[in-house]
């Protein structure tokens, strides 16, 4: 070592700090320094060495001119962090206004991640994650701090119902799509179970054959019916395979994820459609029937579909009869089967038809009660002239038919409905549903058919119209209707005639119109064709009896200024003829008495039926008033 005192202050002094390196020394130690120094940038990822553990920072080494701090939050995955370990960081900003290098290990984090994300996509590769969060429509996947969207219907091959079963799980995925633009990301994990279920489904199609039973897994349910998966294939299990018996939804006798045995039923050439059943792993219900159940039997069971033709009655699960409309009630006036029964009900029946080979049965409930014509009273209860109430079920153009009983029906012609009243169409009269009064005309028993009258319950009118409307006869009528053939009038006591335009002339010549009131004289009367034929023009046209007689006097008395014959005695025959006009007056006024007499009668009679009907009407109607309060 060299001796202090030998050495030069003064030439040291004169060439200052560094001045006593060569250039070349000089240059050898920058090289020196700068190898101690890494080049940095800023937003760049870098490995550090920790040098240091604070409890607020870790103090990094990069191999910078200084050293950096990470927050010692962003470490709290690394537990057992110790001086020396190394760690990958970014660099935020080399020089803060303080001089300290920032450091981020968190964002270093998500660029390895993103690194890692995009190298999956394109090498198509599996990447690991954990499920945050459910959302909506899917769930929050943490794939190395970078959030990805993993939808529900990329979960699972099968419809998932509970997302919430998956939060906090690793989930293997693939990354299937990247937005750049929002740093989206969405993944799947259906693809990858899909990949190990190929080698399923195909072993599963190469040896698909009818008549195969398989075990799966019911994976959705509808109201047709169910798909199971078969094990990486789906099948449809219809609602009419599932049960030899009647359901309404498969959720009666199914739960979803349920495993059930199945037979394949059929399936297409490409086998992408495949039809099962499971009922036909089962006998049928039709083999286990008594051999007791056969036509003329009564059995029973319950409602289990009505149809506008007729109900299902269920004798046991797969082993259904039909009840035809037809088939429930006597009456021949086919109605809704719901005015029957519904559906639910237990009911007793008889087998009308059965064929067990073909696996069908067809039955009635009306057998179960008498048929009412076969009834050993049928002819006393509805003879010839009986009086009966019944209700119109179906109007015609040549009639009604009334229900008098359950399955007894007749038939009301339109031209025995009113003596009075011209009637075109039952529907003038009555309604369907109204409740008629009728009389029996005709029965035949056999033939089930009845002839019923309603105007037969009254006296006919018309022998009491002879002497009320008798020829030559006046009486107020309305014009009703007027045509070219002429007008119809009404007449007192609700009685219609018939005038001809020709009696339709008015005194002044003008026509009688519709809606007029005025004097009309009966021309002609038929009590068989029920037939009035009369004229206005008759009333103001007719000469009074007296002159016709004046007229009849003048023309045998002598001509005036002619002269008086001789007196002769009175010869008798002038005499007889004398007595015989005389007779004639007589007579002709005791005519007129006597019809007077009768028209009144007649009047009174009329008054008095048409007071009968009015009372009957009033009560009828309260007592359907009466029935509706009820």
């Amino acid at each position: 070592m060299a001796n202090l005192e030998d050495f030069d202050w003064g030439k040291f002094e004169s060439q200052g700090f560094g001045g006593a390196y060569s250039p070349a020394e000089r240059a050898e130690m920058e090289q020196m320094y700068a190898d101690t120094l890494n080049t940095v940038q800023e937003e760049e990822v870098i490995k550090g060495t920790v040098v240091g553990i604070t409890d607020r920072d870790v103090i990094l080494n990069i191999g910078f001119k200084s050293d950096g701090l990470v927050p010692v939050s962003e470490f709290r995955d690394m537990p057992d962090l110790k001086i020396g370990d190394e760690v990958e960081v970014f660099i935020e900003d080399q020089e803060d206004p303080n001089g300290q290098l920032i450091l981020s290990r968190k964002k270093a984090k998500i660029v390895k991640a993103w690194e890692m994300i995009y190298g999956a996509l394109e090498n198509d590769t599996v990447l690991e994650g954990v499920v945050k969060r459910r959302t909506k429509g899917g769930l929050i996947t943490d794939l190395y701090g970078v959030e990805a969207f993993l939808p529900g219907s990329q979960i699972d091959v099968k419809p998932i119902r509970d997302f919430d079963i998956y939060v906090g799980r690793k989930m293997e995925v693939k990354v299937v799509k990247i937005n750049a633009a929002f740093d989206n990301v969405v993944v799947s994990h259906k693809v990858l179970i899909e990949k190990d279920l190929e080698q399923q489904r195909a072993a599963i199609l190469n040896n698909l054959e009818k008549g195969q039973v398989l075990e799966g897994v019911i994976k959705n349910m509808t109201n047709f019916g169910v798909f199971i998966d078969l094990g990486g294939v789906d099948g449809l299990l219809h609602i009419t395979d599932i049960s030899w018996g009647r359901i309404n939804h498969p959720q009666e006798v199914l739960e979803l994820d349920q495993k059930v045995n199945v037979v394949v039923l059929d399936f297409d050439d490409d086998k992408k459609r495949i039809s099962l059943g499971m009922k036909q792993l089962t006998a049928h219900p039709w083999d286990a029937l008594p051999a007791e159940v056969e036509v003329g039997s009564r059995v029973r069971g319950k409602i289990v579909n009505v149809a506008d033709y007729g109900a299902f009655l269920e004798l046991m699960p797969g082993v259904e009869g039909l009840i035809h409309v037809s088939e429930m009630s006597w009456s021949q006036h086919l109605r809704n089967p719901q005015d029957f029964i519904k559906q639910g009900d237990e009911i007793e029946a008889v087998v009308l038809t059965m064929d067990r080979n073909d696996r069908k049965m067809s039955l009635g409930i009306k057998q179960l009660t008498e048929d009412p014509w076969t009834k050993e009273d049928v002819l006393t209860k509805y003879a010839v002239g009986t009086k009966h109430t019944g209700v119109v079920r179906n109007l015609t153009n040549f009639g009604l038919f009334i229900e008098l009983e359950e399955g007894v029906d007749g038939l009301v012609h339109v031209s025995d409905l009113s003596w009075t009243k011209k009637i075109k169409h039952p529907s003038e009269f009555v309604k369907v549903g109204d409740r008629l009064d009728v009389v029996v005309l005709e029965l035949d028993a056999a033939a089930r058919r009845l002839a019923l009258g309603h105007k037969q319950l009254e006296e006919n009118p018309w022998d009491t119209f002879a002497t009320v409307f008798n020829v030559g006869s006046t009486h107020k009528a309305t014009v009703l209707e007027k045509s070219d053939r002429g007008a119809t009038l009404e007449l007192p006591y609700g009685i219609e005639g018939f005038a001809f335009p020709k009696g339709l002339v008015k005194e002044d010549g003008s026509p009688v119109e519709a809606g007029e009131q005025v004097e009309f004289k009966v021309t002609e009367f038929s009590k068989e064709d029920r037939k009035i034929i009369l004229s206005h023009t008759a009333v103001h046209t007719a000469q009074p009896e007296d002159a016709k007689r004046k007229k009849f006097e003048k023309k045998d008395a002598p001509a005036a200024g002619a002269p008086k014959a001789a007196a002769a005695p009175a010869t008798p025959k002038k005499e007889e003829v004398r007595s015989t006009l005389g007779d004639l007056d007589a007579l002709s006024a005791l005519k007129d008495q006597m019809m007077e007499s009768e028209k009144e009668a007649g009047e009174k009679k009329l008054a008095a039926a048409a007071q009968a009907r009015a009372s009957k009407s009033t009560d009828a109607a309260d007592a359907d008033t009466t029935e509706s309060a009820e």
